[in-house]
């Protein structure tokens, strides 16, 4: 199978089909379809931004893949676009926008097509991305006027309706059911934006040569005010996660259920497949289950099992559920049954406590009380199911399951959500107590002497770690300063067209035998500034959605090979953080509102690219959930939330897929920016969770005081130091050895500000 076919492949398998009424889907090939939208031949691939910014090959469309498609009505499309091309906003940087200007679709047109197809689809196409978040009115999050003109007017003349959402996230779908409509919108497609081959798999779907099997991989509610986080999305420099670990399904299954029109998991299929929960078993640690799954209907297909827990209250409180374990089946043809089984560590639902209500403070624990098993196809209609002796888990007493540091806690004081008996209470948020401070300088690492040079080589340590020190001990100051700083964008001294090279940037470090180290965005295909073409894969949040970690896993090993045949040595991908709002620009790179669905996703890729031998760069750690003012944006945010919601997809990827390398946001998380937030990358990172790898910045990110914050600037890379991220991205080309961008790293260092220990300790994490 080719990288192109792998692409078609996963593509199909994140479409999701959230309603199919009278019949409407699949098409009938031999039957006429009426096609409206100029996305039928502008059809979107990718989010905007560096994520997308890949020199596809090529690029399909959904008009030229349904052969059943009224001509007439395709060339009058073909005329508007030619008369009216894609808006790419100039090309500019976030300048592409939200909605394209859309052919008017008069009554008569309408009802001239209903006289030739019984059956009409209308395409609608939104885009956002880096430093383009949606907005909530017309034209971004919700329709225009035009827009619903058209529609009211198509669904005036047609019974059967489908409507393909082409978007890079989710988008209003509260008029679906208006009235105006008549209950003529029977069909629903999520189609996401799916790379090079993105109108060839959603045609493909529509035809029925392929059956959805796609699940969401976050919830749609009916109105984007019901979303806890929306209220205060983008209203100022200070974002409060005052719904802290109810985010998602979390809040909408515990607090508004009735304000979901989709739940989280849920998907439809041309087919229909019974689920049957054999009792669950529990060894003391481990909880399995096994699911018989059988193809009930008269298509083959494939079905998700997900599994949910509901823990108990106790002293700290919990959502109603929280996904514990899912698997797909493999390809079920009509009657066809699948054993499958399912398993999850109940240390997985422990809650972080950081008030100490438990007595625990700063630790994970399981809090005694009754744990109930939910199993389904989604998260709202999940059935209880029994244990053999039992319909639940008692835990006699509460346990501590791990003992960490409190770390990168809040210092404003804010209220935050509290589950009392299913209704929203607030409660004080614990805020820091240590003396940071106190923290990093206590840690300072042992310096090691300069000796000068003795001969040692970058592979004789390669050969023996032991050399380690001994090597690091011969590089002077500026050798070391050379390594704490990346050079781009397209420097000469690795592959050209790349993001960013690191490591060996000088004469001296390459006379040690120190390599250069290629950056390549990114999240769905190699970008390369010079024009390089490379595959375009499927946007982020379609992968989720296919809840197939096996064909993810595959199709990233091809992702692997095409960055070794480009001589790339790592990938800034992919995206991890949480869609903690729909109105986000960069959700299409994220995986999912869920912490273990986007951490089981993101060690798929780890494992797919890592077995060819060059590493992704997981970003952005932590808490990257909007893009206006990104540098700027205070997220103020509960330590709770943080490990549990937020820092959760990145400790799986450091602690189960074998994480390399990572790449801190621009935010600032409680005051400190993430740059410079020795928390994150030594505390968190480093300490609570063994991570061995390098650390870098995002570009020109700006770096703030590590002990007092205030505002930042790209000067402060002693502070970068300090943190113990790696590498500052970036500096201009033959300038990583020249101070890079005028930063203060050789003052701080002649000084005493920083010490050269500290600096070693950095370089010395470079790969």
């Amino acid at each position: 199978m080719t990288f192109s076919e792998k692409i078609l492949e996963a593509a199909q398998e994140g479409i999701v089909l959230l309603r199919n009424q009278k019949e409407t889907l699949p098409l009938n090939i031999e039957e006429s379809v009426a096609v409206f939208g100029r996305g039928q031949i502008n059809f979107i691939k990718c989010g905007l931004g560096s994520g997308g910014s890949v020199h596809a090959p090529y690029s399909t469309n959904l008009i030229d893949n349904l052969p059943n498609a009224d001509k007439e009505l395709a060339a009058l499309y073909k005329d508007f676009v030619k008369e009216n091309p894609f808006d790419n906003g100039g090309g500019v940087w976030a300048g592409e926008p939200w909605n394209q200007k859309e052919m008017p679709v008069t009554k008569e047109l309408a009802e001239g097509c209903a006289k030739k197809s019984s059956k009409a689809v209308i395409v609608i196409t939104r885009n956002a991305g880096e430093d383009k978040d949606l907005i909530n009115e017309k034209g971004s999050w919700s329709l225009t006027d035009d827009e619903f003109e058209n529609i009211k007017n198509i669904c005036a003349a047609f019974e059967k309706v489908c409507v393909v959402f082409n978007t890079c996230g989710i988008i209003d779908n509260s008029w679906l059911d208006s009235p105006e409509l008549k209950g003529h919108i029977t069909a629903v497609v999520y189609a996401w934006q799916a790379g090079q081959e993105c109108g060839r798999s959603a045609a493909y779907i529509l035809l029925g040569k392929s059956n959805p099997s796609g699940k969401l991989s976050c919830t749609i509610a009916k109105t984007i005010e019901d979303y806890p986080s929306t209220a205060g999305f983008n209203t100022g420099l200070e974002s409060i996660y005052l719904e802290d670990i109810y985010v998602g399904y979390r809040y909408f299954n515990t607090f508004a259920k009735d304000k979901i029109l989709y739940p989280f998991g849920f998907g439809l299929s041309y087919t229909t497949f019974s689920v049957e929960f054999s009792k669950a078993k529990f060894n003391g640690k481990e909880v399995s289950v096994k699911a018989l799954v059988r193809n009930t209907g008269k298509v083959t297909g494939k079905e998700v099992v997900q599994l949910y827990a509901s823990c108990p209250q106790g002293k700290l409180g919990k959502p109603e559920r929280e996904l514990a374990a899912f698997i797909k089946t493999g390809l079920l043809q009509p009657g066809q049954e699948e054993l499958v089984e399912l398993s999850f560590n109940i240390e997985n639902l422990a809650s972080y406590d950081d008030s100490g209500a438990t007595g625990h403070a700063f630790c994970k624990v399981l809090e005694e009380g009754k744990y109930f098993i939910y199993g389904g196809t989604d998260s709202l209609s999940a059935a209880p199911v029994k244990f053999e002796d039992s319909d639940c888990i008692e835990l006699a007493e509460t346990s501590v399951v791990e003992q960490l540091t409190s770390a990168a806690a809040p210092v404003v004081e804010f209220d935050r959500f509290r589950n009392n008996c299913g209704k929203v209470a607030m409660e004080k948020t614990p805020v820091r107590k240590y003396d940071l401070r106190k923290r990093i300088m206590d840690s300072l690492p042992e310096e090691i002497p300069y000796t000068g040079d003795k001969g040692i080589k970058f592979l004789d340590v390669k050969a023996d770690p032991a050399k380690l020190d001994a090597f690091m001990g011969q590089l002077d100051d500026t050798m070391l300063m050379t390594l704490c700083r990346g050079e781009g964008m397209m420097s000469r001294k690795t592959v050209p067209g790349l993001a960013s090279a690191m490591g060996g940037l000088s004469e001296a470090l390459y006379g040690f035998g120190v390599p250069v180290a290629g950056c390549a965005d990114g999240p769905s295909g190699i970008r390369m500034d010079t024009g390089t073409e490379a595959n375009l894969m499927p946007i982020g949040t379609l992968l989720a959605c296919s809840w197939n970690l096996e064909i993810v896993r595959k199709l990233m090993e091809y992702e692997g090979d095409e960055l070794i045949a480009n001589k790339i040595d790592t990938c800034l991908g992919p995206g991890i953080n949480i869609q903690r709002n729909p109105l986000n620009g960069r959700n299409f790179e994220y995986f999912s509102e869920d912490p273990l669905l986007t951490g089981a996703m993101t060690c798929s890729i780890l494992k797919g690219i890592q077995s060819r031998g060059v590493w992704p760069t997981i970003k952005h750690l932590a808490a990257n959930n909007r893009e206006a003012d990104r540098r700027n944006n205070n997220v103020v945010v509960s330590e709770r939330a943080l490990r549990e919601i937020y820092l959760r997809p990145f400790e799986m990827a450091v602690k189960k897929g074998g994480a390399k390398s990572i790449m801190t946001s621009y935010n600032l998380v409680n005051g400190i920016q993430a740059a410079s937030n020795y928390d994150l990358a030594q505390t968190i990172l480093r300490k609570d969770w063994h991570y061995e790898g390098l650390v870098m910045t995002d570009w020109w990110a700006l770096v703030n005081d590590t002990i007092e914050g205030g505002q930042g600037n790209t000067k402060l890379v002693s502070q970068m130091i300090r943190s113990r991220n790696d590498v500052y991205m970036i500096c201009g080309n033959d300038e990583a050895e020249l101070d890079g961008n005028g930063d203060d790293l050789r003052e701080a260092l002649k000084s005493g500000k920083i010490a050269r220990s500290e600096q070693f300790y950095r370089s010395s994490r470079l790969p």
